[in-house]
């Protein structure tokens, strides 16, 4: 079972996509980058970590660096499940260089409702 990291933060319905990832009981750990709001808000009865990042003021290499830090020696395995459907382009930018400064692979996910499960994204056909 791999680990979990999704951006929780910004965009019309997104929580409810991330709170059915969460809620999927697919991942043995969940990480969430989020904000301040995030943090407060997010019913997080699952027990994820929330790793804060301020994106308002700090830079994309300054959060990167934050995320690498709290994940540091935490994630199991070679490679993580990420899921980017909420939030900036920037937080996004400093999810995936969190992740490569790590040595992680990176597997898409997303929820399907249609068919309610986790799906991969093929990179490939």
């Amino acid at each position: 079972m791999t680990d979990l990291i999704a951006c929780l933060s910004t965009g019309k319905g997104t929580w409810g996509h991330v709170s059915r990832l969460v809620n999927s009981g697919e991942f043995k750990n969940i990480y969430l980058i989020t904000n301040d709001f995030g943090k407060e808000n997010f019913n997080n009865e699952n027990g994820c970590i929330m790793v804060v990042v301020d994106s308002k003021t700090n830079s994309i290499e300054e959060m990167s660096e934050k995320i690498k830090e709290e994940l540091k020696d935490k994630i199991e395995g070679n490679q993580v499940a990420v899921n980017l459907i909420s939030g900036t382009g920037k937080e996004h930018m400093a999810v995936i260089s969190a992740v490569l400064k790590l040595g992680l692979g990176i597997r898409q996910v997303v929820y399907d409702f249609e068919n309610q499960k986790v799906d991969e994204l093929k990179v490939t056909d």
